[in-house]
């Protein structure tokens, strides 16, 4: 690589000079949080709702909030405390007071003050200090405590593996940790001493199902970003590269884009290590033959995408393999195709059936195997009786999910089906992020093609590890 070329790079990846670190996350405005704290004070009625933020990290790593934490405020400091009581109308902010050593190593913080009342939106913002008495006296006889119970959700995580590392870590003789959450609920009962105290998940749970149009845009971005990622990969892919190599394509246009980092381990797996749904040690070499599977998405503003692509090493769809792709895309799209607003996921599969059977009934196949795969394909949903057709995303990868029996708008959700052949370690899938819209959906990710044809000619294209050059 020529000395230009590497400083071209350096500035690519690291965005030029860097300027003084915001003490307020800009992407929403202020009303924004306040619309969804309303939202949860008419929710809990005469209830006190009490969350707490995250932690710092003992490590040197950005920090980064509690998803519920930052959906109801958008502050980005450790050990932050808030407080919305449904009946006074009013929300209270407690942040630690100012740490000028810390701030002399890293940057100023958002502290107690007029600043972060006026940054924030949020009228009171006091020292963590006055939590305690505070909250004595707000707690009066007979009012409700709603707050989490479940364990906070921080970066690449998800509510189904936080919640799994909690019990495994407090089950563990070894281990026999307490989450944040339960030793909280301890704290408060022991302050006022027999006060009911509720779950504020499901709450939340419900509001965040629902995307704002702010939220929207955000998800647009990160689908963005890792779609660009994707059609890199692509471009860049040659028999003798190594997963990781494809992986660090990812990491090098999410940090391009200003994410966070990765919303989840990078799901880089070639030939039979696709077979491995959530596949990443990421260390085998790309064969001619083999189909490459990429799943990678960034953390963008708290917010995440989820997209899918699977391509071939060499550039080009051969025999069974161009056989077995092209009739799980046909059904695949009969399933997108059939999505629409209003009715259940339940209503949206028997359609979609419908027209999977007319595919295999027209469809040619040269493989009894690859006919088999398909039919199977189709029975499972003909015969599902699931209300889903794949994970919401959001400030999660899997995002929270609630109660619901139609599909609504500002829903987003992936629909990532797999044809298999056991027998043959053979797995294809394919992930699109889904909006529902007044009149139907929107295909976030469209952009990145999932055509064999046009796949292939992406991948006769230059990719960045061709641009920059390598061994």
């Amino acid at each position: 690589m020529t000395i230009r070329a590497m400083v071209c790079f350096q500035l690519l990846l690291f965005g030029g000079v860097a300027s003084a670190q915001t003490l307020f996350n800009g992407t929403f405005p202020p009303q924004e949080f306040a619309d969804r704290r309303a939202s949860v004070m008419d929710a809990i009625s005469d209830g006190v709702a009490i969350l707490q933020g995250a932690t710092e990290y003992p490590a040197y790593v950005r920090f980064r909030q509690s998803n519920h934490f930052f959906y109801l405020t958008g502050v980005e400091v450790p050990r932050a405390l808030v407080v919305v009581d449904g009946r006074a109308r009013r929300t209270t902010l407690y942040l630690p007071s100012r740490n000028e050593r810390a701030e002399r190593s890293e940057g100023p913080v958002l502290t107690p003050g007029g600043e972060a009342e006026r940054l924030t939106g949020i009228l009171t913002v006091r020292s963590r200090e006055a939590f305690a008495d505070d909250l004595a006296s707000v707690l009066e006889e007979g009012r409700i405590v709603f707050t989490p119970f479940r364990p906070e959700t921080l970066a690449a995580g998800t509510p189904s593996h936080a919640v799994a590392h909690a019990s495994a870590s407090e089950e563990d003789p070894w281990d026999g940790r307490r989450s944040r959450e339960k030793i909280f609920i301890e704290r408060l009962g022991s302050l006022v001493p027999g006060v009911d105290i509720r779950d504020l998940d499901p709450i939340l749970d419900r509001l965040r199902v629902i995307k704002s149009a702010r939220e929207i845009a955000v998800i647009r971005e990160a689908t963005r970003i890792s779609g660009t990622a994707i059609l890199d990969v692509m471009r860049s892919a040659k028999p003798g590269m190594y997963e990781y190599e494809l992986a660090a394509i990812g990491d090098f246009y999410f940090r391009r884009y200003n994410a966070n980092g990765p919303a989840y381990f990078a799901l880089v797996a070639t030939g039979e290590n696709a077979h491995y749904p959530h596949y990443h040690a990421s260390q085998s070499m790309l064969q001619p033959q083999d189909l490459v599977l990429y799943d990678y998405a960034p953390d963008y503003q708290y917010y995440s995408s989820d997209v899918t692509r699977m391509f071939p090493a060499d550039g080009r769809f051969d025999g069974d393999e161009r056989e077995r792709y092209t009739v799980y895309l046909r059904l695949y799209q009969a399933l997108m195709a059939a999505i629409r607003p209003h009715v259940s996921p339940q209503e949206i599969t028997r359609a979609a059936v419908v027209e999977m059977k007319e595919i295999l009934r027209s469809f040619s196949f040269t493989s009894a195997k690859t006919e088999a795969a398909a039919r199977r394909f189709v029975d499972r949903y003909n015969k599902s009786t699931s209300n889903r057709l794949g994970h919401f995303v959001g400030m999660e990868v899997h995002d929270v999910t609630a109660p619901f029996d139609v599909l609504q708008p500002g829903m987003v959700f992936t629909i990532e089906p797999a044809l298999t052949i056991p027998e043959d370690r053979v797995y294809i899938r394919l992930e699109d992020v889904i909006l529902i819209t007044q009149t139907g959906y929107e295909n976030l990710s469209a952009f990145v093609p999932v055509d064999p044809d046009e796949i292939e000619l992406l991948m006769a294209e230059d990719g960045l590890t061709d641009r920059f050059g390598g061994d």
